[in-house]
């Protein structure tokens, strides 16, 4: 079975936008860098809501064997490099497949 590794590579704060339009947060992302999750398609323990939807896609296509994602832009075709839909705050992931 085809299982996926979804690695937090790095996370970005875009102050300026945070100044002039968020409202004040206690707890506006909690995803560190080298934090890693595993699915077999279902959404990891831990993982926001939020990344979960720019991600899974890549994760249920890579589990069902698809791969070589747009035109083969990473070096390995079992793999995408998958951003959050967070303006403010995004958080960029690896999502690998590898077989159990």
């Amino acid at each position: 079975m085809i299982k996926c590794k979804i690695t937090v590579l790095c996370r970005a704060e875009h102050k300026e936008l945070m100044e002039k339009y968020e409202n004040p947060q206690t707890l506006p992302c909690e995803m560190r860098i080298g934090d890693v999750f595993y699915s077999r398609g279902e959404k990891p323990d831990g993982l926001c809501a939020t990344a979960w939807q720019a991600i899974y896609p890549f994760v249920f296509a890579l589990i069902n064997g698809a791969g070589n994602f747009y035109d083969g832009w990473l070096k390995d075709p079992r793999s995408a490099i998958v951003s959050c839909n967070d303006g403010l705050r995004p958080v960029s992931y690896l999502v690998e497949a590898y077989d159990e």
